[in-house]
């Protein structure tokens, strides 16, 4: 089975993670931390969720539908109860300066930070219980887990009746911003051991029929939370990555494979974004079908014209962001409609599938829009396809 394209009309799908409850996300956030948790309550919890997550998706008219991320208490937080060789550890380790973006603007980013802390719903979030480290070999053990995920997702797409299901993965690179390595005697050793560990998961994915989209903000984020490097720097850093993410990907059908990258969910001042220009042609370097990436927050709407300069081969299709997780208003239909015309103008129609620009996830855990913006806008996305499927097709 082949990644299905908008041969008829345009299709429609989104970046992975959507609106979950605060009582399954602090169920979740338990799981994922270490802490106490209901095992066979979470169970049903996320069962009876996923179940309803994919209705509402198929009710609106989404097509390639996933399961919200409704297992996991993030998109990255996940892996440090699917792999082994990691022991717990107090210390903060990952991404902890300031981007170049709260250098220029630390007032604004302040003020955010503090009217964040006091709403009620983000003192309701249990804090994070420390971090883990890579003290031993990785090895993956998420077995069931991931198991756990491809049932959960089939049942929901038989209930919703929907033919085409992604479910997402984290990549190696970002792992190892998290994790720090105490093991490996190089940074290369670690992320080869991670690449082999989640090459497991993203195999049993496709294995049972499912797209695997892998999870990279890091390619995108990279250049600006890292002020003192230079872009020709920052490429060297992405073209590594990429070698990772290709190994960890070897013998995967690349037309089972989305690859999604994004500048995070900061709803805040961002003029430091890594522009799609400098590192577009390294990202269909990597070995997969579908690239998902930011295209319709006023940061990035004028970058459809990058794929004017490039050939994007004839076996990859694009799945543009084109309604934002980053701004508040909801986007008209009629502007959905004309951002995906662009890219269907310029790539064909056959090779868009219309998306959101990052994933929604849970308002009250951090900057993202509220649950009901977030089903409005999808709504606006499903609205705009099938205004742009009225022009495309009618010639």
């Amino acid at each position: 089975m082949t990644m299905k394209r908008s041969n008829d009309r345009i299709r429609t799908s989104h970046a992975g993670s959507l609106p979950r409850s605060m009582a399954l996300l602090d169920q979740l956030q338990a799981k994922d931390t270490g802490a106490a948790y209901d095992h066979d309550g979470l169970a049903q919890q996320i069962h009876a969720s996923v179940i309803d997550v994919v209705r509402k998706q198929a009710e609106l008219g989404i097509d390639t539908v996933d399961d919200g991320e409704h297992s996991k208490s993030s998109f990255a937080a996940y892996t440090r109860v699917r792999l082994g060789g990691f022991s717990p550890s107090e210390d903060r380790f990952g991404f902890s300066g300031k981007t170049r973006d709260q250098l220029q603007f630390s007032d604004v980013y302040d003020e955010q930070r503090a009217m964040y802390a006091a709403r009620p719903s983000a003192r309701a979030i249990p804090k994070r219980r420390g971090t883990v480290v890579c003290t031993g070999p990785v090895t993956y053990t998420g077995q069931a887990q991931v198991q756990a995920d491809i049932d959960n997702l089939r049942a929901a797409m038989a209930d919703a009746q929907r033919d085409e299901g992604f479910i997402t993965a984290l990549s190696p690179n970002n792992i190892a911003l998290y994790y720090r390595n105490d093991y490996y005697k190089s940074e290369e050793d670690y992320l080869v051991a991670l690449a082999d560990a989640m090459r497991e998961e993203y195999q049993a994915i496709v294995a049972a029929g499912f797209l695997v989209q892998i999870d990279d903000p890091r390619l995108a984020t990279h250049y600006d939370r890292h002020p003192d490097i230079t872009i020709a720097e920052c490429r060297k850093f992405i073209a590594r990555q990429i070698e990772v993410i290709n190994y960890a990907l070897r013998g995967i059908p690349a037309d089972r494979v989305r690859f999604h990258t994004c500048y995070s969910t900061t709803v805040a001042p961002r003029v430091h974004d890594l522009e799609l220009k400098h590192y577009g042609d390294l990202m269909l370097t990597i070995n997969a079908g579908a690239y998902s990436f930011e295209a319709s927050n006023p940061r990035h709407e004028h970058e459809w014209q990058f794929w004017e300069t490039v050939k994007l081969p004839e076996d990859k299709i694009l799945l543009p962001g084109v309604v934002s997780h980053c701004v508040a208003l909801v986007e008209h239909p009629e502007l959905v409609a004309q951002r995906i015309l662009r890219f269907a103008k310029v790539v064909g129609r056959e090779r868009v599938v219309a998306s959101n620009d990052c994933g929604f996830a849970t308002a009250g855990a951090g900057d993202e829009v509220h649950p009901d913006v977030a089903w409005a806008k999808l709504a606006a996305l499903v609205e705009g396809a099938r205004i742009a499927t009225k022009e495309l097709w009618a010639r």
